[in-house]
């Protein structure tokens, strides 16, 4: 018995449903449903960053509404890039698993008779 490897785990995965997922809450969780950890950690240090960033600026003061929409913005930023990120990888790993399939497939058809 083998073990699926990185790459196929992820071609198996649905990349619309990773994009989905990574842009609606914005924090990174189509990285889980595609068990990629390291940029899952990353997107989720970057959201935290991005509000202590917002409430160490801000101060004691109510944020205006030009603040809140760069807020809005900073986020709306973060979860485009890991929506694209994540179908990007997706597209990959899928045409490297064709291709190693199909390397697989016409290496076992030598022979007149097979």
């Amino acid at each position: 018995m083998s073990y699926p490897s990185r790459d196929e785990i992820l071609s198996y995965s649905k990349g619309w449903v990773a994009s989905f997922l990574n842009f609606l809450p914005g924090l990174g969780s189509g990285y889980l449903y595609q068990r990629r950890w390291k940029p899952y950690f990353f997107t989720i240090t970057a959201s935290t960053a991005w509000f202590a960033l917002g409430f160490i600026l801000q101060g004691d003061t109510e944020p205006s509404q030009s603040e809140q929409i760069i807020g809005i913005s900073g986020l709306f930023f973060i979860s485009i890039v890991t929506v694209i990120e994540a179908n990007l990888a997706f597209k990959k790993a899928s045409n490297k698993t064709k291709a190693e399939k199909e390397k697989i497939i016409s290496s076992e058809k030598k022979g007149w008779f097979k």
